[in-house]
């Protein structure tokens, strides 16, 4: 697909260093030359030199008219995915790559197709028909040439509801399907914890939330205006690092400044956080944010000693009696690296069941949906291993005695912040009751806890 408007722009903004973006028969063999897919038994100076060894997917491809970069281009299961970004700016000397915006934006767009070919690439029928689809996915999810939406699977791809062009002047290009039937909204606010632990005097552990709203606007009309808050609790700490949907009309400015990077003080600002917006067709995330919350969902300690030709493990976890005891799943993975099968185990678990993987490198402690009246819960353990094969999992950070824990859990109707939608909030102007839908869920992401006798990969360490 070609953008004659972003074509243009380049020219402007290269001015004498520009090289237009050749024929698409022309591109193609340039491109599968410049990837070694032809050719690539004889050698040729200007693309196999040593001193011209490509340590990414940003390729210089060779034209009639000069070299074209940056051009975005890999190859996967068969096929190639490839865009030419704009880059807003001279190109002699070439910029940094990390400078040029487009190469991030194209490489999503790229990544989000890749996504929703792939799972057909087996079945050749099924492959092709989405491929014929893609044209008009991609008037949604591109259509002057910026990448508005980069999860394609998404999309619309019914041709009756896609316009190529909007029949209403007013309509935003985001919103590039109409909607009939009785207007509903759907807001979900998902909360992801990432954590640290250490259980060492020395070290601080480490604790990061970071949340997404997701909401889903099924409204009649060309560019309906919806109005949405979050709300947090009485003394809950702000949200920060606020990120915007570009669909948002206006936000307080004040909402927009709070950053993480600095300490809080009185004057930050805590809310309600308003988002008056006009919402694309397809599901989107209308805002992300971080904050600063006191205390992890879960505290741990984990002990890990050897002993002659076994090793002894104890783990003790919490949870705080501020969160929710209601759980979707909550477990504990104890995986053995650079060690042999699981030989023998002798264990005993407070609560939950101990589950061996059919590998025998991995215990599974399933804690279920719900910790104790107590809300602790303690595992202590020997483990003695087999001989080690080539199909046993090594970790070049884990060695000796230094290891980990990870939780993994899911609580529904829940978040860390506090961090809520009140339905009766929700502002929609247009004729007829709107149905809203709002749900919250917390969710652990890369939830460590280090085995406190040994040294651990730091976070951050003391001055």
């Amino acid at each position: 697909r070609r953008y004659p408007t972003v074509e243009l722009r380049a020219e402007t903004f290269n001015g004498s260093t520009h090289v237009p973006v050749p024929s698409d028969s022309a591109f193609l063999k340039a491109l599968l030359f410049e990837l070694r897919l032809v050719d690539d038994h004889v050698f040729v100076e200007q693309r196999d030199t040593c001193t011209r060894i490509n340590h990414s997917s940003v390729h210089s491809v060779s034209t009639a008219a000069g070299e074209l970069w940056p051009v975005l281009a890999f190859h996967k299961s068969g096929l190639i995915y490839a865009c030419v970004p704009l880059v807003e700016g001279t190109l002699e000397p070439r910029p940094p790559l990390l400078t040029v915006s487009g190469l991030s934006q194209g490489l999503a767009l790229l990544l989000g197709i890749m996504d929703y070919i792939s799972p057909s690439r087996k079945n050749e029928a099924e492959m092709s028909a989405k491929i014929g689809q893609l044209r008009n996915l991609l008037i949604q999810a591109c259509p002057l040439g910026t990448p508005l939406n980069t999860n394609i699977r998404s999309l619309n791809s019914s041709f009756e509801d896609i316009q190529e062009m909007p029949a209403d002047k007013d309509q935003p290009a985001w919103r590039s399907s109409t909607y009939k039937g009785k207007p509903q909204v759907n807001v979900c606010i998902t909360e992801k914890v990432k954590c640290m632990q250490y259980d060492q005097r020395d070290v601080v552990d480490t604790w990061q939330v970071y949340g997404a709203v997701n909401c889903k606007c099924d409204i009649e009309g060309s560019a309906p205006n919806v109005t949405l808050s979050l709300n947090l609790p009485t003394n809950a700490p702000p949200l920060q690092d606020i990120v915007v949907h570009h669909c948002v009309t206006s936000v307080d400015p004040a909402m927009l400044l709070s950053t993480s990077a600095e300490p809080l003080h009185d004057s930050v600002y805590n809310g309600p956080y308003k988002f008056p917006f006009i919402p694309p067709s397809e599901s989107f995330n209308l805002c992300y944010y971080t904050s600063q919350v006191p205390v992890p969902p879960i505290l741990g300690c984990y002990q890990l000693v050897e002993e002659g030709s076994q090793i002894k493990i104890t783990i003790n976890l919490k949870l705080h009696e501020s969160i929710k005891n209601s759980f979707e799943y909550c477990e504990a993975r104890i995986p053995f690296f650079n060690r042999g099968p699981i030989a023998q185990l002798e264990y005993k678990v407070s609560y939950g069941q101990l589950d061996l993987s059919r590998e025998k490198s991995l215990l599974v402690w399933v804690i279920g949906q719900k910790f104790p009246k107590s809300l602790e819960v303690s595992l202590t353990g020997t483990v003695s291993f087999g001989t080690a094969g080539k199909e046993h999992p090594t970790d070049y950070v884990c060695t000796g005695n230094t290891a980990y824990v990870k939780l993994y859990f899911r609580i529904p109707d829940f978040t860390l912040t506090g961090c809520y939608v009140d339905q009766h909030s929700v502002q929609i102007f247009v004729p007829g009751k709107p149905k809203i839908t709002a749900s919250r869920e917390l969710i652990s992401s890369d939830y460590y806890i280090w085995n406190s006798k040994a040294p651990a990969p730091m976070v951050y360490k003391p001055l």
